[in-house]
C-alpha cells in the first residue's frame, strides 16, 4: 500500500512538472529613426515604422527640444490648471491609430496641436504604443489582500545594476488576530509580504516567497535599501497619527529582522495630519535617489490644511528636509483658483531624477524633482490639475461644479501611476465604463484613455510598467474583469500587456552622410530585439582585417559563431538566425583587430 502511495505521488509530480509553463512574454517593440530631416515646408514628412511582437495602438508626438530652461511655469489648460515648468513640452499628438506587426509610414503635415505651421527648429519626436487586442497574459500570482494598486517593482538591485528578471513584492497582508499595544489601541500585528521574480510559471505558488514582520498598520510603502542586499523600508501608521519609517532585513519565509540601530531606537517617527478620526489617511514612501526617501505627510479624507513630502536620509533614519506641496495639493478658499480640496498626494512612483504623485480622490497629478530641495522652482516640473479631460473630475459638459477636482462621487479614481522610461505616465482609470488606462505625456499633457483587448467596467487599480531593457518589458495590470463580478475588490493577480515607446528627433539640419570609412570602431543593438527567430548585427570597423561575431549563452558559453572573417573598413550588417536556440538572453561579440564590444540580446519563441 505503501509502495502505490510513493508512486502515485511520483506520478502526480511528473504531471505536475509537466504542464508547467514559464512566464515568456511576446514583448511589443516600435522601431524607428533616429533622426530624421525635415525641411519644415509644409509638406507630409514620412517616418517608417516597424512594429514587432504585436500589434500596437499607437500615438505620435512632436515636442520642443532643449527649450525646459526657458520655460518657466507656463501655466495653460482649461482654468489655467495645467503647468510646466523647466521641461519640453507638447506641441503636436496625433490620435491613436492601430498598427499591425510589420512596417508602416506614420505621417506628420508640420503643424502643431492648432494647426499652425511649426518653425523650422529640431524637435523631439515619441512613439508611444501598447498591445489593444490580444489578451492580457497571466505574471504573477502574487495577491493584494484588497487590491493590487500597492504591488511594487524591483528592476535593479542595490548597486544600480539591471535585474534580468524583475521582481514584484505585494502589498502586506493584514495582520490575523492582531494584539492591541497597551494604552494606544493601535493594532500591532505580524504583517506577511510576498516576492515573486518574474520569469515562473505563474501557477506554481511554491515558488512565492514571504517574509513576516511585527508592526502597526503597514499598506504599502516597501523600498529596497540603496546600500545594501536584502534591506527593506517600511513606513506604517499608528493611531495616535504619527508616521514611522524602519529598515528591516528579509528574511525569506520567516520573520524579517529589524535594524535597532537605524534612525532613533530603530525608527523614524513623524506627525501626519489626519481627519480620520483615530485612525490615518494612507500614507506613501518611496526612495527617490540620492540618500533620500520620501514620505507623504498628507491627508487624502480631505480635511487637511498641509500637503508635504518628509525627506528622510536612507542612511542615518534622520529628517533633511521638506517640500511643501500644499499650494497644489490643497485650495480650500478659492474652489475656481485650484479646486482640489486636500487629497494627496497618495502614490510615489519614480523614474530616473523624477517622481510622479497622484492620489485617487482627487484629479491632481504632478511630476517633480524630489532631490533639487525644497524650493518650488526648483522642484516643481509640470503639474495637471483639471482641464485635460484626462483623469479630470465632473469633467462633462453638463456637471453642476466642472472646477471642483477633489470629488470622491466621481470618477476616474486613480489609485496608481507609473512612469516608464521617456516619462510617458499611466494610471488605472476605474468607474468610467470599459476603459482600463489614462495617459499622460512627458510634460503632463493629458492624452485621453485606452482599452486594454477584454474590458469590463469592473474596478480597476494597478497598471504599471517595466521598462528597464528586460525580456520581461511591457505593462503589467489587474485583471478583476476575468473574475465576473462587477464591483469586486480582489484580491487579484497581475497579467502583462506588451508596451513600448521610443524618441528620436526631427530636425531641420540636414543629417550627415556616414564616411565609407568610419574613423571609429562601434557596434550597434542588434535589431529587433527581442526577437524571433532572427536579428540583424550592425557594426562599423574603422580599418579593413579580420572580424569575428560570436555568440554567448548566459553561463558564458560559446554556442554559434556568426562570422569569422576578413572585412573591409565601413559599415556591416549580419543576421542571426536563432532557429534552433532555445528561448533566453544571449549576448553577441563583434571582435575587429585588439577592439571588441559584447551586447546583450533576447531570443523569444
Amino acid at each position: 500500500m505503501k509502495k502505490i502511495f510513493v508512486i502515485s505521488l511520483i506520478v502526480m509530480f511528473a504531471v505536475s512538472t509537466a504542464f508547467a509553463v514559464d512566464f515568456v512574454p511576446t514583448l511589443l517593440k516600435i522601431s524607428a529613426p533616429e533622426t530624421i530631416q525635415y525641411d519644415f515646408d509644409d509638406s507630409t514628412l514620412e517616418i517608417p515604422v516597424t512594429i514587432s511582437g504585436t500589434p500596437s495602438t499607437t500615438i505620435f508626438l512632436v515636442y520642443t527640444k532643449d527649450q525646459a530652461s526657458g520655460i518657466n511655469d507656463v501655466v495653460n489648460g482649461y482654468l489655467g490648471w495645467h503647468t510646466v515648468n523647466k521641461v519640453d513640452t507638447c506641441i503636436f499628438a496625433s490620435q491613436p491609430s492601430l498598427l499591425d506587426v510589420g512596417s508602416h509610414s506614420v505621417n506628420w503635415n508640420g503643424k502643431d496641436q492648432d494647426g499652425n505651421t511649426v518653425a523650422a527648429d529640431t524637435y523631439t519626436y515619441y512613439l508611444w504604443g501598447f498591445d489593444s487586442v490580444n489578451m492580457r497574459t497571466l505574471a504573477t500570482p502574487i495577491k493584494a489582500p484588497w487590491c493590487t494598486n500597492n504591488i511594487t517593482s524591483v528592476t535593479r538591485d542595490f548597486q544600480g545594476n539591471a535585474l534580468p528578471k524583475p521582481v514584484f513584492y505585494s502589498e502586506p497582508v493584514a495582520p490575523s488576530d492582531p494584539d492591541i499595544q497597551a494604552g494606544t489601541g493601535d493594532k500591532i500585528g505580524f504583517h506577511e509580504r510576498q516576492k515573486w521574480v518574474l520569469g515562473g510559471d505563474p501557477l506554481d505558488l511554491t515558488l512565492i516567497e514571504t517574509t513576516r514582520w511585527l508592526t502597526y498598520w503597514s499598506r504599502c510603502s516597501f523600498n529596497p535599501s540603496p546600500y545594501e542586499a536584502d534591506m527593506f523600508f517600511d513606513l506604517t501608521t499608528d493611531n495616535n497619527k504619527l508616521g514611522h519609517i524602519s529598515k528591516w532585513t528579509w528574511v525569506p519565509n520567516g520573520i524579517a529582522e529589524k535594524d535597532l540601530d537605524w534612525g532613533d531606537g530603530g525608527e523614524f517617527i513623524y506627525s501626519i495630519i489626519s481627519t480620520a478620526g483615530t485612525g490615518v489617511s494612507y500614507q506613501e514612501m518611496r526612495y527617490v535617489g540620492g540618500d533620500l526617501l520620501a514620505a507623504t505627510q498628507t491627508d487624502h479624507y480631505g480635511g487637511s490644511t498641509e500637503s508635504e513630502l518628509v525627506m528622510v536620509s536612507a542612511l542615518e533614519g534622520e529628517e533633511v528636509f521638506r517640500i511643501d506641496l500644499s499650494e497644489w495639493w490643497i485650495s480650500l478658499d478659492d474652489a475656481e483658483a485650484g479646486g482640489q480640496g486636500a487629497a494627496g498626494p497618495k502614490k510615489i512612483e519614480v523614474a530616473g531624477e523624477y517622481a510622479i504623485l497622484c492620489a485617487h480622490g482627487t484629479c491632481m497629478t504632478q511630476m517633480i524633482v524630489p532631490t533639487a530641495g525644497d524650493e518650488e522652482e526648483d522642484f516643481n516640473r509640470w503639474v495637471n490639475m483639471n482641464g485635460d479631460y484626462t483623469n479630470d473630475k465632473n469633467f462633462s459638459e453638463d456637471s453642476e461644479r466642472p472646477w471642483v477636482c477633489n470629488d470622491y462621487n466621481a470618477g476616474p479614481y486613480a489609485y496608481q501611476i507609473s512612469p516608464d522610461s521617456n516619462l510617458f505616465s499611466v494610471f488605472p482609470a476605474y468607474d468610467i465604463g470599459a476603459v482600463s488606462i489614462g495617459l499622460f505625456g512627458p510634460d503632463g499633457t493629458g492624452l485621453n484613455y485606452f482599452t486594454y483587448a477584454g474590458e469590463t467596467a469592473a474596478q480597476k487599480y494597478q497598471s504599471m510598467y517595466i521598462d528597464d531593457d528586460t525580456a520581461y518589458d511591457g505593462l503589467y495590470t489587474d485583471f478583476l474583469s476575468k473574475n465576473g463580478v462587477e464591483g469586486d475588490k480582489g484580491p487579484a493577480d497581475l497579467h502583462f500587456v506588451g508596451h513600448d515607446s521610443i524618441k528620436g528627433i526631427i530636425t531641420n539640419v540636414p543629417v550627415a552622410v556616414e564616411e565609407a570609412a568610419p574613423s571609429a570602431f562601434a557596434v550597434k543593438q542588434n535589431s529587433p530585439n527581442p526577437f524571433n527567430p532572427s536579428t540583424t548585427i550592425s557594426f562599423t570597423i574603422a580599418e579593413s582585417g579580420n572580424v569575428s561575431i560570436d555568440v554567448f549563452n548566459v553561463a558564458g558559453q560559446k554556442v554559434d559563431t556568426i562570422a569569422s572573417e576578413f572585412m573591409s573598413a565601413g559599415s556591416h550588417s549580419l543576421t542571426w538566425d536563432a532557429s534552433g536556440f532555445s528561448a533566453g538572453v544571449y549576448f553577441y561579440t563583434v571582435k575587429s583587430g585588439e577592439l571588441s564590444k559584447t551586447m546583450k540580446m533576447t531570443l523569444l519563441k
